[in-house]
């Protein structure tokens, strides 16, 4: 039986707005085994961004609970989720979140020196090489395309081996040829390492590709399949 690397109980979202109320997810339950590729669908405004950011910690649940590889973030403060991001998670965004003054290469480094791992440029290099990128290890993000970019947001959440890899609308700033290079590459590290991928897309074909995908409507969880 696998291990799990995320489990949901019971979880509530909601704000106050205007002396309101407004309820952003409702009792959403579910489990994701370690290794699982997962996608997270549903129209604009259904929630899907906001789930993912508490799955990652980012965000405080206003009920119920979210165990990331056996740590339960609703325990816990900024600083000791923040540790365990770091630890287990990988972050690719739709907007890249490339630091402008940064080399490709140091972007990629970024992580192994929070964790003061060692070797950091030689394994920046390789993950680059991994994506395609050995010829731009020197080059800023404004001198890289889109798709040149998003690969280097690969290769910076991939370096580390994290547990987990979130991905928030991976390809959605992409053209369709760069957007399937970018989804294979996201597939085939996630084979590769055991990582498991779990990703917010409005791109049916892509969450196709996923082995589980969980359908919000309205904060709420329709369908788990």
């Amino acid at each position: 039986m696998s291990n799990l690397a995320l489990s949901i109980q019971a979880l509530h979202k909601s704000v106050e707005l205007n002396q309101q109320t407004i309820e952003i997810l409702s009792n959403i339950s579910l489990s994701i085994a370690e290794g699982d590729s997962v996608a997270i669908v549903g129209s604009s405004g259904s929630g899907k961004s906001t789930l993912l950011g508490l799955m990652a910690g980012l965000d405080n649940t206003t009920s119920g609970a979210v165990t990331l590889m056996g740590n339960n973030l609703t325990e816990m403060s900024e600083d000791q989720r923040a540790k365990v991001r770091a630890e287990h998670v990988g972050f690719v965004f739709q907007s890249f979140q490339l630091l402008p003054n940064l080399s490709a290469a140091e972007n990629v480094m970024l992580p192994m020196e929070v964790l003061n791992q060692k070797n950091a440029q030689n394994r920046a290099a390789a993950m680059l090489e991994r994506v395609g990128l050995s010829h731009r290890l020197t080059h800023y993000p404004n001198q890289l395309s889109g798709g040149e970019q998003q690969r280097v947001a690969l290769a910076r959440a991939f370096v580390t081996q994290p547990d987990i890899l979130f991905a928030d609308e991976p390809t959605g700033n992409l053209d369709t040829k760069t957007g399937n290079h970018i989804a294979d590459l996201l597939f085939e590290l996630n084979k590769e390492v055991n990582t498991t991928l779990i990703l917010v897309t409005h791109d049916e074909h892509l969450a196709k590709r996923c082995q589980c995908t969980i359908r919000l409507e309205a904060g709420a969880l329709v369908t788990a399949s």
